[in-house]
């Protein structure tokens, strides 16, 4: 069971990864992290940085 939900968390998360990391200029296969669940943060992370970055030009 915990299998089941841990797979549909990482389909959940990669496919908006998928989409989302490009605009940020970050290469879409790093979607691959969210397969880890620190993944996830540090991929968010590091969006919010690039954001911040963008925001001050």
């Amino acid at each position: 069971m915990g299998t089941i939900v841990w797979i549909i968390f990482v389909i959940a998360t990669v496919i908006p990864m998928l989409k989302l990391l490009p605009h940020f200029g970050i290469n879409k296969y790093w979607a691959a992290a969210c397969v880890i669940p620190l993944g996830v943060l540090v991929l968010l992370w590091v969006m919010a940085m690039k954001l911040q970055e963008l925001e001050r030009r």
